[in-house]
């Protein structure tokens, strides 16, 4: 029977995003629904967001990072991407909880497009009332 490398698995959500996140320990590559990280995003800073978890906890370059995500935006899906990373982190080491918890990535941000209602324009705004 073969013997796999430990890996640890997180789910992070952001308004429509959903990112998948497996960590396996190795030299800190981060792959994004087959590409590089740095490839899948160009938007400046959204790398350093996306991998902050690691910052905080001192674990940059401890590990391979396989990530799939899907739905919403560019922003989204860094924020899910995230949160995913800083659950898998808990299922490393759970002394890394304060400091996640301190910087606000196990917090999943509920904050999503409110939906649009009948008779109105958008969520809340109503049509333009006419007197006469």
């Amino acid at each position: 029977m073969m013997k796999t490398a430990p890996h640890f698995q997180g789910t992070g959500r952001r308004k429509t995003s959903v990112a998948r996140v497996r960590l396996v320990p190795g030299e800190g590559i981060v792959i994004v629904n087959g590409k590089p990280l740095e490839e899948y995003f160009a938007r400046e800073g959204a790398v350093e967001e996306a991998t902050a978890p690691f910052a905080v906890t001192n674990t940059i370059r401890r590990f391979n990072v396989m990530i799939k995500v899907q739905g919403g935006g560019t922003m989204g899906q860094v924020g899910a991407i995230a949160h995913g990373i800083a659950r898998a982190l808990l299922q490393v080491d759970l002394d890394h909880k304060l400091a996640l918890r301190k910087a606000g990535h196990l917090t999943r941000d509920p904050r999503a497009k409110e939906r649009k209602k009948p008779g109105l324009k958008r969520a809340r705004k109503a049509p333009q009332f006419t007197k006469r």
